[in-house]
């Protein structure tokens, strides 16, 4: 009589990896024939990484049986709905695709006439809705959010092999950012002292957007202008598409930094001279959204920035480029919240515009010119807009420029006495603010300009705005801790939500 097999604990999960182990030892017993030993280094990289993916990949798949081996039947088991599951059925089967390859789980349903199934072990598995795993959900949310959608789906495939398509991975990416607004309004800022400086800034770009997701007003607008356009090739200039307006916001901490004129603009009489640096950003968060409008965007920079500051005991400083609706917006926003903001328009803006002037009275090349400019800076830095503008207008009544010759000046002057109250520089550096919008144009810059703007893109209106919401996660350095985050509410939304009593996932 031959002997009965071991049964206990261990036995059987010695035989549960029966299959992982032996796919293991073929591939050290293939890697001392002599075809292996005739690989180069590269091949054998190339090697392992086909035969062990296939390896983990069983070991998954033997964990998994392992698993549905060892579950036992719960009860009671209730719904959210307060329906009990009085039957069961052993053996139901569900596909994953993972980072490894495609496994199958299978566990015991609970059943109930006229209700949905439930799995449990699929919420101690914390099974994602679809097919695909969580591990997959990121690497195509990372990978998107770095490069092109069809970078992506190469990217993960060579990966993983996971032959996944551009619609998954496009998928993937959208479903991954969902959560990232309410992570942000649960996330609880680094606290910083009252002296410490709380500054916001928001700018805008455009996106290239397929026509079905263009706001109202630009969809009229292109509708119009395209009443007449050709049937077989678009106008000059004419894009396969329209824009549709990308609001960006930033928050961050900075100490004040005390400056004067002469480390903004060296005095050209006295050009040599140590310049004292700017505040320095820290605590930065990015946000951005294609979808929401202006108005909301900027309500969620001032969220962001009453979280940080909730009894408005820190000095607000408001840098912006000096748009009118911007600054309408932030006002209101200021006024409905009873929070003092100083308002600093950019210094490069206003340089901008005295480049403009000075092209109307020097001729292009005229080192001059530069003299000037820094002449005009120097006078509005002190605090005297309004006192510069006169002089550039001065000056252009006394070369005799013809109307049609001084729009960089007229340009120049209205800017300097219409945008007077947001210019005053002499009390900004003696308070320590910041004078630039660096950090905002660079993240139009890299969170739109260099991933949504890429040459050929249109976008659909959810890929962009989970792509820009995505990417500015990643500039934040939150991207580990919003997928721990998102994990959790993926658990609540799939699972948790479906049981009446709560549920604690296995270790």
């Amino acid at each position: 009589m031959s002997a009965v097999p071991e049964t206990g604990p261990l036995a059987v999960a010695e035989l549960a990896f029966a299959a992982s182990r032996g796919l293991f030892e073929q591939v050290a017993t293939d890697l001392t024939s002599p075809d292996a030993a005739a690989l180069t280094h590269s091949g054998l990289e190339d090697l392992l990484a086909a035969r062990m993916r296939e390896v983990t990949r069983q070991l998954f798949q033997d964990h998994l049986d392992l698993r549905a081996v060892r579950e036992q039947r719960a009860d009671p088991v209730v719904d959210a709905a307060g329906v009990e599951r009085t039957r069961i059925e052993r053996g139901r089967r569900r596909i994953l695709a993972t980072v490894f390859g495609k496994v199958t789980t299978t566990r015991i349903a609970y059943r109930a006439t006229g209700s949905a199934d439930l799995h449990l072990s699929d919420a101690a598995l914390n099974m994602p809705a679809g097919m695909h795993s969580l591990g997959l959900a990121r690497l195509a949310a990372t990978e998107s959010a770095r490069g092109s959608f069809a970078e992506a789906v190469d990217r993960v495939n060579v990966l993983t092999g996971a032959g996944i398509g551009h619609r998954q991975v496009q998928e993937l990416a959208v479903a991954a950012a969902a959560d990232i607004d309410a992570f942000y309004q649960a996330l609880v800022p680094e606290p910083c002292t009252d002296a410490t400086l709380l500054v916001l800034s928001t700018d805008g770009k455009g996106v290239v957007i397929r026509p079905e997701a263009l706001r109202e007003a630009t969809a009229k607008a292109a509708a119009a202008k395209n009443g007449n356009k050709m049937a077989t090739r678009l106008a000059p200039g004419e894009k396969n598409g329209r824009k549709r307006m990308a609001t960006l916001g930033t928050v961050y901490d900075a100490e004040p930094a005390v400056r004067g004129i002469d480390d903004i603009i060296t005095d050209p009489a006295d050009p040599v001279k140590e310049r004292r640096p700017g505040p320095k950003a820290r605590s930065k968060w990015l946000c951005g959204s294609v979808n929401d409008t202006a108005e909301q965007v900027i309500t969620a920079v001032f969220d962001q920035a009453e979280a940080r500051d909730p009894e408005h005991r820190r000095t607000w400083v408001v840098l912006v480029d000096g748009a009118r609706h911007q600054l309408d917006l932030i006002r209101a926003e200021a006024g409905r919240r009873n929070v003092t903001v100083h308002i600093v328009i950019d210094i490069i803006h206003v340089l901008a515009y005295l480049w403009g002037a000075a092209h109307c009275l020097h001729p292009a090349g005229d080192l001059a010119a530069e003299t000037w400019v820094a002449g005009h800076a120097r006078t509005i830095l002190a605090g005297g807009s309004e006192q510069a503008a006169a002089t550039i207008s001065a000056a252009a009544d006394d070369a005799g420029l013809r109307p049609g010759s001084r729009k960089g000046i007229d340009d120049a002057v209205g800017y300097l006495k219409n945008k007077a109250a947001c210019l005053r520089y002499d009390t900004a550096l003696s308070e320590g603010f910041p004078i630039a919008t660096g950090i905002i144009e660079g993240a139009c810059r890299h969170l739109v300009k260099d991933r949504l703007d890429i040459t050929g893109a249109r976008w659909g209106l959810p890929g962009a705005e989970a792509v820009l919401k995505l990417r500015a996660l990643r500039s934040n350095g939150d991207f580990d801790t919003y997928w721990a985050w998102h994990e959790t509410q993926e658990f609540t939304r799939n699972h948790q939500a479906r049981y009446r009593d709560t549920l604690i996932p296995a270790a």
